[in-house]
């Protein structure tokens, strides 16, 4: 995994970046973006993206480049953006991020300088990346012209005259203006790549989640519809009562909320939760909005009061989540006493095994012997266990 630098041309190449990056256990590498390029939207590997430079400007009476009007910039930078990898645009490379939107504000004040200081807005007192950040030092030069930026964009830092030094633009991308290229050469710039560094080691779980399933969301209904007949009947192992909330959960393209629709009946509720915004809005495409509400959201800090679920079904997750133990006790957190936990996989482990080439593993958590002690120190306790060769269902019930 690595943080990617884009940069318009080998001589806006700023080693210093990288290095800061390195000294924060963070490796980098270098990609150019030449002129009429469209980067590969290939996110594998890819922790976070630092873009320098942008899009070639129009000379008066000449005509701009290329990607002048790219919205918003190379393939990998669109996948980045939709997938919520973190990305951070220093200086000219801010234009990346912000082709349209909203006019730059002007009051006719004059236009920044150096003698105006760069000024950290309220906003950035929360922000997950300026949040603990000093005053910009005073020799950090602010961004002279006007930029465009999109209607629910956050101001992080302003200087008179020229509001926009600094802003985020959803919850992981990030423009600073006032930077240089060589950006962690300044005290302030290298305390932010720092941040930033740290940001994308936090993320970085949920970031090779999105990048893998954002560039699959668009087939992964087709691809699978065959699995629609046993997602109903693993479904209809929850035995669920009406009125119940029930919760897909890791759902993808909400294959199972249908079947749980039904279950929980017009007074009950279904909610269609997964970590990539990708495949929710796939969800939306195929329907599911229905059957339905859809809501993004990390499976081992659901935003749910406790007690509050009835049942949960959940397709090949458990196994894939870095502590799957957490995120047992989170969903035992949420769910009402005597509440239904449906792990479920429309194929057995040995034939999943044998699909990627390798022997059963007697330490997978999905292992019977396994499988029990882990639900039950969670306050879960397994009520049917089937390893067949068409499907894999554990069935519990919370004490």
């Amino acid at each position: 995994m690595a943080v990617v630098v884009v940069q318009h041309a080998p001589e806006e190449t700023a080693p210093t970046v990288s290095r800061v990056l390195a000294a924060a256990g963070v490796d980098t590498r270098t990609v150019l973006l030449a002129d009429g390029e469209d980067l590969s939207a290939d996110l594998d590997g890819v922790e976070g993206l630092i873009v320098l430079g942008g899009p070639r400007q129009a000379e008066p009476g000449g005509s701009a480049g290329p990607l002048a009007a790219a919205a918003p910039g190379p393939a990998l930078l669109r996948d980045a953006l939709a997938a919520e990898v973190p990305v951070l645009a220093l200086g000219a490379g801010t234009r990346m991020l912000a082709p349209g939107g909203r006019p730059a504000v002007r009051t006719g004040a004059p236009a920044p300088d150096a003698g105006r200081a760069v000024e950290l807005t309220p906003a950035a007192g929360t922000d997950p990346l300026f949040a603990g950040a000093e005053r910009p030092s005073p020799g950090l030069r602010p961004a002279r012209d006007p930029l465009r930026l999109p209607a629910d964009a956050v101001v992080l830092a302003s200087c008179d005259g020229g509001p926009e030094q600094a802003f985020r633009i959803g919850g992981s991308a990030w423009g600073v203006r006032f930077l240089p290229q060589d950006g962690g050469a300044d005290p302030w710039g290298a305390a932010l790549l720092g941040r930033f560094a740290a940001l994308v080691a936090a993320r970085s779980e949920h970031t090779a989640a999105r990048a893998f399933f954002t560039r699959r969301a668009g087939a992964w209904e087709e691809r699978f519809a065959h699995q629609t007949p046993a997602y109903e009947a693993g479904v209809a192992r929850m035995r669920l009562a009406p009125g119940g909330v029930a919760v897909d959960l890791g759902c993808g393209t909400g294959r199972a909320m249908p079947a749980l629709r039904e279950q929980v009946g017009a007074g009950g509720r279904v909610l269609g939760i997964d970590v990539t915004p990708a495949m929710l809005a796939a969800a939306a495409r195929h329907g599911r909005t229905r059957h339905g509400a859809l809501l993004a959201a990390d499976c081992t800090r659901l935003p749910l009061p406790g007690a509050s679920v009835h049942g949960i079904f959940s397709a090949g997750l458990l196994d894939h989540l870095p502590n799957p133990y957490a995120a047992l006790r989170e969903w035992a957190r949420v769910s009402a006493r005597g509440g239904v936990l449906l792990l479920f996989h429309p194929s057995g482990r040995a034939e999943r095994a044998a699909r990627h080439g390798r022997p059963l593993d007697p330490a997978d958590l999905l292992a019977e012997e396994n499988l029990r002690p882990a639900l039950e120190s969670a306050g879960w306790h397994l009520d049917a266990y089937e390893d067949a060769a068409g499907h894999f269902l554990a069935r519990a019930l919370l004490a």
